[in-house]
Order: structure tokens, then sequence, then C-alpha cells
């Protein structure tokens, strides 16, 4: 089984993510979305239905208009292919380029691809400067942007909200942190300071462990957990931490792919 993990420059139209939703049906896992960051993380079950998000969102938003303070490339901004037991990297990266071939092909959308070639923080700041798209037009899709399809090992996105802080104390805070296990970016959301991460390498550096060093550096408002996290990240994790850094065994992939697969079965 692969998940695919589909990050839409889209956060503030609940109409619009609600047709999304019902547009995928049981293969959509988790939904977050945020409207400061104006984007919407969609977890999705198997390959199929990373194609009918991607039709249906360039179908419904401009990236021209697009406004929000994550940084992105295109409308369906990353398209990350990731493989769960029993399936291997060399599916996800299989599943990645036939991805790739259709957006270009189809949607007649550029796309950038990352995994073994080079990392997504790399397209961010090469894409149409030093660097061409994988497939498709040479140039950005007037209202699509472009897309970054990459490959990856399952990772955790994790947002803590500073208290009474300031966007210069998230990116020191940030710096900090950043290493080959975590990548970070301090950002102003709304009228908070926040430092976002992936936590890359979670079995090195997990929630945990980024929530109290942050809590060293400056007050914590609350912590966010952004999609699905893997259970056995949470096997070193007192139970007594859980609520705090908003993780819980109905938030891992494991278990809500459980509950979608019962689903399917009745």
């Amino acid at each position: 089984m692969l998940e695919c993990v589909i990050n839409i420059s889209e956060g503030g139209d609940p109409d619009k993510l609600a047709a999304l939703v019902a547009a995928l049906g049981d293969d959509l896992l988790d939904l977050h979305s945020d409207a400061d960051h104006n984007r919407s993380v969609f977890t999705l079950a198997g390959t199929d239905p990373a194609r009918v998000l991607a039709r249906e969102a360039l179908n419904m938003f401009n990236i021209s208009t697009h406004a929000g303070v994550h940084p992105r490339v295109g409308i369906v901004d990353v398209v990350p292919f990731v493989a769960l037991e029993p399936s291997t990297f060399e599916d996800a990266l299989r599943a990645r380029d036939e991805f790739a071939h259709f957006a270009a092909d189809e949607l007649g959308v550029p796309c950038f691809l990352y995994g073994p070639e080079r990392t997504l923080p790399y397209i961010r700041k090469h894409a149409f400067v030093d660097l061409l798209p994988d497939f498709g037009p040479k140039t950005p899709h007037p209202t699509a942007g472009a897309m970054c399809v990459g490959a990856r090992p399952i990772l955790i996105a994790y947002n803590i909200w500073l208290k009474d802080s300031t966007l210069e104390k998230a990116k020191q805070i940030s710096a900090l942190l950043r290493s080959d296990s975590v990548r970070t970016l301090g950002l102003q959301v709304g009228s908070s300071a926040q430092v976002s991460m992936n936590l890359i390498d979670y079995a090195v550096t997990g929630p945990l462990q980024v929530y109290d060093i942050v809590a060293q550096h400056a007050q914590i408002d609350r912590a966010e957990l952004v999609g699905l996290v893997p259970a056995r990240a949470l096997a070193g994790i007192p139970r007594s931490r859980w609520n705090e850094l908003d993780l819980s065994a109905e938030k891992t992939i494991e278990s809500t792919m459980a509950a979608r697969n019962r689903k399917l079965s009745n």
C-alpha cells in the first residue's frame, strides 16, 4: 500500500474543500487545513485518489491569486508518495514517475521530481531559476503553477505555536533545530509566531525532542500534528505527554488505515 500526502495551496474556502473531500470518499485518511498558511494537507490511501484530487483542485483554484505564509510553487504544490508495508521505496518511485507523467501529459503542469535526485527544499530554491522541470512545460502553468512530485520515507509534519513571541524568535529557534533529521521554518501565522517542522528522521528527532527544545527557548502556546503519525513514533513517548504534544493512537497511520479498510469490507 502506498500513501500520498498531497499539499494543496488552499486552506480558507470550506465549501470548496468540502467538495474535494466528497470527491475522495473513503480514500481520504486525513485532512488538515490552515487559512493563514492557505494550505491543506490531504493524506490519501493509494495512487488513484491523487489524480482525482489533482484534477479537481486545478479546476477550482488559481495560483496567481493565492496568498499565504507557506512557500509554494503551485496549486497542487507537493505530491509525495510514501511506501507503507509491504510496499517498497521502489513502488513509491514508480508511482511518483507515473503521476508526474500524468500531470505533465494530461494536465499540462510542469513537474519537478524529488527523492534520490534532489530534496524538496532544493526545488523550492532553484525551480525555474537554474532548475527546469523534469516533465511537462518548461514554464509555469498560468493557473496551476508547477508541482513537486516525490518519493520519500514516512515523516512527521509538526508545528509549535509560540506564546507572546515574535517572528524573529521563531526564526532563531528554527535555525537552532535545523539538522539532517529536522527541516524547519519560522513563520508569522496571523498574530502568532510558529515553528513549522518536517521531522524527516523521527527516530532521531521526534515530536517530544523538538517540543522540549523549543520549550527551553520560548513559551509554547500549543503543538500541532499536521496529518498522521506512524504508530512506532509514539512508542518512545510517555502516554502522559501525548495530549500536550497533540498525539494520540487515533491519529496514527495504522489506526486510520484500519478504519478505512473496515469501512470498505462492510
